[in-house]
């Protein structure tokens, strides 16, 4: 646990620098750093929330004084002197401000950090200090106080031996023949067409979304696949393919659709809303040729070593069903007694994190970006919800990767980028540059230690094989916004303009 660092002068770098020198030119002869003698107060103000007054005397503080002077005394260079010579009483002038503030860092840092020892205070995130408010007085002693996040107090249940149902599911031509036409959709050409729209088709819209006559946006120009179920990031209309099948350009239709509990338009959650669809085109999608120098383009040499990589990608997200249906199951049984509450700052905090996670599992085992944003659509409209579930197994699946000495390695962050990156086609380069813009590689070793944990319950784990149900992927079209109001940050739209999977990789 450490304070915000403030930002430096450059006579502040200069003593640092001088310090820096003095403490390497000391090496091995250093002296361990002497514990402070302090009065700590620690008061909870809330769920995993801490308030904590520290108070550090003065005979410390003037300690760390002599320590900082003596430092710049046999390193400070000043004009007229031989570094080393210079006068203490002249450096303690001269550098005044500089050694108050070097003398504030050390206080601070190390008075935090042996309360977070000897207190067990396990913080979640750096406490809510601001630095630059706070002056060591030049008499008398020093008292600081803040708020900080903590992990949760609570007793790991056993984790050993629990029945799993593992959901098993023969690959087939026809789920071949399904995956290979999402796939080559990516590549395919949009034509206009005068005839009625059929299931599949495509229609471009103008959206007019009201609710109580009051209109709340609307959406011009959205192209959007007739399936049968339509979802936005807080709200979904059942039926759509009935509803658009048969129209043609000028055509209206009028749908309604309630806003989940979850929305961030706090009025409009259960709230029904109208939503009219001005149709301005009809497009169909024609798939590419399958060239030689088509094929050659996307990885591959021939359809037939097109169809193994469909079946090896298909196998990869049956491996994904499985570990997210074991995962459930087994989050649900440790988590069964954690009633305990986390703060609602904390919670909301995580939603976004929540979902870079599970989108970029979703990455690494070959889904579409379509499928993918209609998974994130799916989770923000009960963000909340989840996001309060997943903190918890999150916190638990920490308790058991610290309970096994768990840890993740820089060859393990290495391992998963090449892989998504032999998914994806792109180099592991590029990979890394994007997750590092995205800030996703904290999620990444995140969930690679989640991962770890939950490998060391399933391999104690008895399994038992049941009949996966198989689902239609194809059921949903997801748009980028929100019924209640402007467009949310889209996770996944970061990658829509990224090349698509390429089976061939």
């Amino acid at each position: 646990m450490s304070p915000n660092e403030d930002e430096t002068t450059a006579d502040t770098q200069s003593l640092e620098s001088a310090a820096a020198e003095a403490a390497e030119a000391a090496g091995d002869e250093a002296e361990a750093p002497q514990k402070l003698s302090l009065a700590v107060e620690i008061e909870t103000v809330g769920p995993c929330k801490r308030h904590v007054k520290i108070r550090v005397p003065r005979a410390d503080i003037d300690r760390y004084y002599d320590l900082s002077v003596g430092e710049l005394v046999s390193s400070a260079a000043v004009p007229g002197f031989r570094t080393g010579h210079v006068p203490r009483k002249l450096v303690e002038r001269r550098f005044r401000k500089e050694v108050a503030d070097q003398v504030k860092q050390r206080v601070l840092m190390d008075s935090l950090d042996q309360v977070a020892e000897e207190h067990e205070l396990d913080a979640i995130n750096e406490p809510d200090l601001r630095v630059d408010k706070l002056t060591i007085p030049e008499e008398g002693d020093f008292e600081y106080e803040f708020d900080v996040e903590v992990r949760p107090e609570f007793d790991l249940p056993d984790y050993s031996g629990l029945t799993i149902e593992r959901p098993v599911r023969e690959i087939t031509d026809a789920d071949i023949q399904a995956y290979r036409e999402r796939f080559l959709s990516q590549f395919g050409q949009h034509k206009d067409i005068d005839t009625p729209a059929e299931p599949g088709d495509f229609v471009v819209a103008n959206l007019v979304l009201r609710h109580k006559g009051e209109m709340l946006q609307r959406i011009e120009n959205e192209m959007i696949r007739i399936r049968p179920t339509l979802r936005f990031q807080d709200a979904e209309i059942t039926g759509f393919d009935t509803l658009m099948t048969g129209v043609k350009a000028g055509d209206k239709r009028e749908a309604t659709a309630t806003v989940s509990e979850e929305s961030e338009r706090i009025e409009l959650r259960g709230e029904t809303v109208q939503i009219e669809f001005e149709v301005t085109g009809v497009e169909r999608l024609e798939l590419p040729e399958l060239t030689k120098d088509f094929l050659q383009s996307i990885g591959v040499e021939s359809e037939e070593e097109l169809t193994n990589e469909i079946r090896k990608v298909l196998e990869r997200q049956l491996t994904y069903e499985q570990r997210q249906r074991a995962r459930e199951q087994v989050l649900e049984k440790i988590t069964e007694s954690a009633d305990w509450d986390l703060p609602e700052s904390l919670v909301r905090r995580q939603v976004e994190n929540a979902l870079r996670r599970e989108i970029l599992e979703m990455q690494q085992a070959g889904f579409t970006d379509q499928q993918i944003r209609a998974r994130e659509n799916e989770l923000r409209q009960r963000s909340l919800t989840t996001t309060r579930q997943a903190l918890k197994e999150h916190f638990v699946l920490d308790k058991i990767a610290r309970e096994e000495k768990l840890d993740v390695s820089p060859n393990d962050i290495e391992t998963e980028i090449y892989l998504m990156a032999m998914q994806r086609g792109e180099s592991p380069r590029r990979v890394r540059a994007r997750l590092e813009k995205q800030g996703m590689i904290e999620n990444l070793s995140a969930q690679i230690l989640e991962r770890k944990a939950i490998d060391v319950v399933l391999s104690r784990a008895v399994y038992k094989d049941v009949e996966a149900p198989r689902t239609e992927t194809d059921q949903v079209e997801a748009i980028p916004h929100s019924v209640g109001g402007p467009q949310a940050t889209t996770v996944a739209a970061g990658e829509s303009d990224e090349a698509a999977e390429e089976p061939g990789a």
